[in-house]
């Protein structure tokens, strides 16, 4: 087994073993190499680890500290050389957990700690699991929260920091309840809904892991008890109708927490209801219109998989009266949904015939449902369901659909005349 070098050889902006190491006016050592980086391309005037401010920018060889370290190396080396198995990267975790809260250079110690985290199947077990005993959650947790806390203004390298701990936590199973109650520590998981919103795209793939892992694990209990539900909607609505477009991966894992969350957002507020201790209303949704709108808006490009979520989220906003007007008040609504019908997939036409019969026969529905029904060629689809295999369920609903509205969509002089006569028959 490969030797750990003693924390004072590594240098404490690369976390790595010195190959030069130079003392600066402060007293600290780092090596050559970091220390003009961090001088000349980055053009700091401070000490990396003290944050002073510096009147001298020499560097002072550190001649005895060079000394140990070749000594150390030799010793490693000779000890190492009977030996054919490699170097273990995760000898190296509990130094860097040990040492990532004081260290100024977060960015490079998360990525050592990373690749810390990788290798064989063995031996990234194994590393997991030091991880975890080593309280490295809380640990990550509370980087996340400071490095979030510095991000508020316009220090990018501390959202980096954010970015790269959440790759640290994605690469963990959270397989179990004490890891996802770790998880849920709401300064944590602020983090990860501000990297939803506006990390990179490797980034919010990580925090769309992170949340999918805590939502299945946590499939027996409400981990959005302790969540602020608005802000994860509202951050996952933001991912979805992000103009640059969000991969269909990360769409569907975003589709995906959103309905365990909204779904267990609406459970508690029913029993909020029936205890007298709230109005019923979903709060999860409390800006419908900008939900209906990134669903709706979705459906045009969007593969089986999103499609089908995507319709889902919309049924269960058509049950409540502002997402019907939401819906209705969309000029892509109907046609969107139309256009899935007998195209995406069972389900998908499931849905979707639910979703229109909720917009068009759960209330007295807007003139405007009615008119895009035609126009989008809903009302001959909903006829086509009569005639092929579809669910009892679905007919049913498509039958009451064309008895209810058939008189209205008869007027049209455009209406074709053998559906203007099947609908008669229905009558």
């Amino acid at each position: 087994m490969a030797m750990e070098p003693p924390q004072l050889f590594l240098c404490p902006i690369s976390m790595e073993l010195m190959e030069d190491p130079v003392t600066v006016s402060t007293g600290v050592t780092y090596d050559r190499r970091s220390i003009e980086r961090w001088f000349f391309k980055y053009g700091k005037t401070t000490c990396p680890a003290t944050m002073q401010h510096l009147a001298s920018f020499d560097l002072t060889p550190n001649h005895t500290l060079s000394r140990l370290i070749s000594s150390w190396h030799d010793r490693a080396s000779s000890s190492s050389s009977s030996s054919s198995s490699p170097p273990m990267a995760r000898e190296k975790l509990p130094s860097l957990l040990a040492s990532i809260e004081s260290t100024p250079f977060k960015v490079t110690a998360l990525k050592s700690l990373r690749s810390c985290m990788a290798g064989d199947e063995a031996e990234t077990e194994a590393a997991r699991a030091d991880f975890l005993a080593r309280d490295g959650i809380q640990v990550l947790g509370r980087v996340m929260a400071q490095a979030l806390a510095e991000s508020s203004g316009a220090d990018f390298s501390a959202f980096r920091t954010c970015e790269e701990a959440a790759a640290v936590l994605a690469a963990l199973p959270l397989a179990d309840d004490a890891s996802v109650d770790m998880m849920l520590d709401p300064a944590l998981m602020r983090p990860v809904a501000a990297l939803v919103q506006r990390g990179s795209a490797e980034a919010r793939m990580h925090a769309m892991a992170i949340l999918s892992k805590v939502s299945r694990t946590a499939s027996s209990k409400d981990w959005t008890a302790d969540v602020d539900v608005d802000d994860m909607v509202k951050s996952l609505l933001d991912l979805l109708s992000d103009d640059g477009g969000a991969s269909s991966k990360l769409s569907s894992r975003a589709l995906d927490v959103l309905l365990d969350v909204t779904s267990r957002s609406r459970s508690r507020s029913r029993s909020r209801s029936r205890n007298g201790n709230g109005n019923g209303n979903n709060k999860a949704f409390a800006e419908v219109t900008l939900a209906v709108r990134v669903l709706v808006e979705l459906l045009p490009e969007a593969d089986r998989h999103v499609a089908e979520r995507a319709l889902l989220l919309l049924k269960r906003l058509c049950k409540c009266p502002e997402g019907r007007a939401a819906f209705a008040e969309h000029a892509l609504g109907v046609p969107a949904v139309a256009r899935t019908v007998m195209r995406v997939s069972g389900m998908a036409t499931r849905t979707a015939v639910n979703v229109l019969w909720l917009a068009s026969c759960a209330s007295r529905p807007e003139e405007k449902v009615l008119d895009d029904m035609v126009a989008s060629g809903a009302v001959a689809k909903l006829l086509a369901l009569l005639q092929v295999e579809s669910s009892p369920s679905t007919k049913e609903k498509a039958a009451r659909m064309l008895r209810v509205h058939g008189a209205f969509w008869r007027r049209y002089p455009c209406f074709p005349a053998d559906l203007r006569d099947y609908l008669k028959f229905l009558n």
